[in-house]
């Protein structure tokens, strides 16, 4: 299932729901982190990085539902090269949810 944004359209309350709830895990925050310091990624480069970074290791299972959970959340855009699936982040979500929610409060 994928989700499209509009930058001029907003999102629904569900939508945004799912933005925070993507946002509340630290291993997913630091997915979108690295996808932002380096876009177009493989699984095998995001398990990778997760495991150098701190030293503990997540399965692959594990970091495959945490990009699923970004993917539904519209913020983890995926493509295929080859069989590969390659991941990028979409940063749109976090703009709509700045600036349809988030703003009002700062």
């Amino acid at each position: 299932m994928q989700y499209f944004y509009c930058i001029f359209g907003g999102v629904t309350d569900d939508e945004l729901d799912r933005v925070f709830k993507a946002l509340g895990d630290p291993t997913r925050r630091r997915i979108i982190d690295r996808l932002r310091e380096r876009p177009e990624q493989s699984l095998f480069e995001i398990c990778a990085h997760l495991f150098a970074e701190d030293g503990t290791a997540l399965s692959r299972q594990a970091i495959t539902q945490h990009l699923d959970m970004l993917q539904k959340a519209g913020l983890v855009r995926i493509e295929w090269s080859g069989r590969t699936r390659i991941h990028s982040l979409d940063p749109g979500p976090l703009r709509e949810a700045v600036n349809q929610w988030l703003r009002s409060h700062l």
